[in-house]
């Protein structure tokens, strides 16, 4: 039997969305020469977001990419054996270099994704800085990646499973921790 707990709801998410968004701003000093770039497939909804908010609040607009991390995997062929990987394809409307870029992600958890995206930034550019904000937190580590902005903080076990649902996919907006 699976138990379920709604951690953020829609207000939640909003907050810790307008939160990070300020974080930003105030550690860049503004947004020049910044780019949101969301891992796909719920980190590029979390950009767009960001971006909106940072528009409202700077009144001008930041530039939002997507990364599909897919062929930088380092499981690519326990993941996809038995198939071949369904690739999404990587969108940046303008070059990376010198830039600082704001990598988005929905959930930090072991860090691999966060490196397989580094690796596919970093062959398309050569950026100044590379920062990472993420919704949730939910800790173990793999490899020493730290998120330079942080939504919530989520203490889990390794069992439990945390499932962030947007409204774009999912038609509502919530954090799930699952257990089973």
């Amino acid at each position: 039997m699976e138990q379920q707990t709604v951690l953020l709801d829609e207000q939640a998410i909003r907050r810790a969305m307008t939160r990070i968004a300020h974080e930003i701003i105030e550690r860049n000093k503004g947004i020049e020469d910044c780019i949101l770039v969301g891992i796909k497939t719920r980190g590029i909804y979390l950009a767009n977001r960001l971006a909106e908010k940072i528009e409202q609040i700077e009144g001008s607009t930041i530039t939002v990419g997507e990364v599909d991390i897919t062929l930088y995997r380092d499981d690519l062929t326990e993941k996809t054996a038995d198939r071949d990987p369904l690739i999404k394809g990587t969108s940046i409307a303008e070059s990376l270099t010198n830039k600082k870029v704001i990598l988005v992600d929905d959930v930090l958890y072991t860090g691999r994704t966060v490196r397989a995206a580094m690796d596919a930034l970093m062959d398309l550019g050569r950026p100044s800085q590379i920062q990472l904000a993420v919704l949730v937190d939910r800790g173990h580590r793999e490899l020493p990646i730290r998120p330079d902005f942080i939504g919530k903080n989520i203490p889990t076990s390794k069992s439990e499973v945390v499932t962030v649902e947007l409204s774009e996919v999912d038609q509502l907006d919530q954090v799930i921790l699952k257990r089973k």
